[in-house]
């Protein structure tokens, strides 16, 4: 087994990047020892984006949202999950062309 070397004290994240990118973790972290974590309160990254939609869609939306009792904009985001999923079931099922 091959000594491991000491992982320095980095200023902030930009300068641990730096030292990621040129160093290989395997000379400063014993993987073998290694054991899976749960991280039960991580959250996805989101990233806010702007959407112009017709004001008759937005209020039947809203109207939707109110009935299921929640927020609008996470009805919304229900909505595009569920429509990515379908089609991206279909897609897969759907033979490459020659």
């Amino acid at each position: 087994m091959k000594k491991l070397k000491k992982i320095p004290i980095l200023k902030n994240e930009d300068s641990e990047r730096e030292f990621w990118d040129s160093h290989d973790v395997t000379d400063y972290v014993n993987f073998s020892k290694a054991r899976p974590m749960v991280l039960p309160n991580l959250k996805p990254s989101t990233e806010s984006i702007s959407l112009r939609m017709p004001k008759h869609l937005l209020e039947r939306v809203k109207m939707l949202a109110n009935r299921a009792d929640i927020p609008y904009q996470s009805f919304i985001k229900e909505l595009l999950a569920e429509e990515v999923a379908k089609r991206m079931s279909r897609t897969r099922n759907i033979p490459a062309k020659n």
